[in-house]
């Protein structure tokens, strides 16, 4: 068998020892940290109260702002609109041909009647003069008809009537001779009825001729002259009809404006109604604006409001107020007219703005905007201030500073305006809430204010 060494025998000797040594240690070791421990602890407490009960040197210098009820507050809302302008119009022809003439360009002002542009009419202008031909000639028989029959007529007629009478009192003589002879055969039947036949007819063209002697003698029916007088009016409505055709050949202005637009050229063929020229009114534009039906008590017809339009504002006068609601915005139209001045400088299609002032009731209290803190979720928060309680005896510090302990105080913005907001929450009456430094705030924190 082997024999155990001298030297592992001590070391073995040596090990339970050296446990019992260290495990003194670790305890010494942790009853020091304890000590340690709780002499920290009791100076970081005596160096607090050490602060609150400090000399005010060193306290936080804040600006505060104390805080006043309101119930109500105002806005100013803009609505929106568009210049149009009194009266525009697409203007055409009433009937087809080919554009052969303009008189006028874009941009050119225009007064009430100017030709503007014209049809090619030659052919209307012939079938004119025809027709005027035609009613030359009516009036001229109807004239006659009206002056009755010449006396050279009626001596004519007389004559025809006497020629007649002597050629019937030659045939009858005829007659009377061939009857004899007949009798005693020197003619045959046929001979003597040749001079019958001939006396017959001499008889007809003295009746004839008889009857136009008494028409004459009596003179133009009423008849003729009535019938011959519609004639001439029918031919008068029909150069009328031709030069109405012409007259609307012809584009005039309806009214006094500017071009604004030239759609086709000369040598189109238009057809009726086709739009050629645009003409917009060469006055004022109005204003038409849609506005809530609860805010129209505010704009009464006749009263001015300002408009801006651009960097500019003008002044105009609330025309009317169109009675019909607009079912897309529930609103009412009203028209605004610029004044006169304004007239060289806005067009029609130009924006412009109406601001209304409006009266909102709610409670709640204004701060600047530099009082505010962003808290959780979306919320604000301001820093309000509470005395202390050892307030009274601090008086008698240095430069007699009263301390404040901060609050965090939670609140919603009701409405914002230009560097301040209407707030409502968890402050009230009279509070004094810090309003510049925010950033060096933190709750808890004791502060003096500005000025005390």
């Amino acid at each position: 068998m082997k024999t155990k060494s001298s030297d592992e025998l001590a070391f073995k000797q040596v090990i339970p020892h050296f446990k019992s040594t260290t495990r003194r240690l670790t305890l010494i070791g942790s009853i020091l940290l304890l000590s340690g421990l709780t002499i920290g602890i009791t100076r970081l407490l005596m160096d607090k109260r050490n602060v609150e009960s400090s000399a005010d040197v060193n306290l936080l210098t804040v600006k505060t702002t104390n805080v006043k009820p309101v119930k109500s507050y105002q806005i100013s809302r803009t609505y929106t609109g568009e210049f149009q302008a009194v009266r525009a119009s697409e203007l055409g022809f009433e009937r087809g041909g080919k554009l052969v003439w303009f008189g006028v360009d874009r941009g050119n002002r225009v007064a009430t009647g100017t030709a503007l542009a014209k049809l090619d009419t030659t052919n209307l202008e012939a079938k004119r003069q025809e027709l005027i031909a035609q009613k030359d000639r009516a009036v001229a028989v109807l004239e006659e008809l009206q002056t009755g029959p010449r006396n050279e007529d009626i001596a004519t007629a007389r004559a025809q009537v006497k020629e007649i009478e002597e050629q019937l009192k030659l045939e009858h003589l005829k007659r009377t001779r061939r009857k004899y002879l007949y009798e005693t055969g020197a003619i045959s039947k046929e001979q003597y009825d040749e001079v019958a036949f001939n006396s017959n007819a001499l008889f007809e063209r003295l009746s004839a001729a008889k009857s136009n002697l008494n028409e004459l003698l009596a003179g133009t029916r009423k008849e003729q002259i009535a019938a011959q007088k519609a004639a001439v009016k029918q031919l008068e409505a029909s150069i009328a009809d031709i030069e109405i055709t012409i007259a609307k050949s012809t584009i005039k202005a309806p009214f006094a404006g500017i071009i604004a637009a030239r759609r086709l050229d000369e040598g189109t063929v238009v057809n009726a109604g086709q739009a050629v020229l645009r003409l917009m009114e060469d006055v004022r534009p109005e204003l038409e604006i849609g506005i809530p039906v609860s805010l129209l008590s505010q704009l009464q017809v006749g009263t001015n409001q300002s408009v801006q339009i651009g960097e500019t504002t003008y002044t105009a006068k609330v025309s009317s107020i169109l009675p019909e609601i607009d079912l897309a915005t529930r609103t009412r139209t009203v028209v605004l007219t610029l004044e006169q001045a304004a007239k060289q400088s806005v067009a029609p299609g130009q924006i412009g703005r109406l601001k209304i002032a409006q009266t909102v009731s709610t409670n709640g209290y204004w701060l600047p905007i530099s009082a505010l803190v962003q808290g959780k979720r979306g919320l604000w928060s301001c820093y309000a201030l509470t005395e202390t309680e050892n307030s009274q005896k601090n008086l008698s510090l240095a430069n007699a500073t009263k301390p404040y302990r901060v609050e965090r105080r939670d609140v919603e913005v009701v409405h914002t305006e230009g560097d301040r907001v209407l707030v409502r929450g968890a402050i009230e009456s009279g509070d004094n809430v810090i309003i510049d430094g925010i950033q060096r705030i933190v709750p808890g924190q004791l502060v003096q204010i500005a000025g005390s």
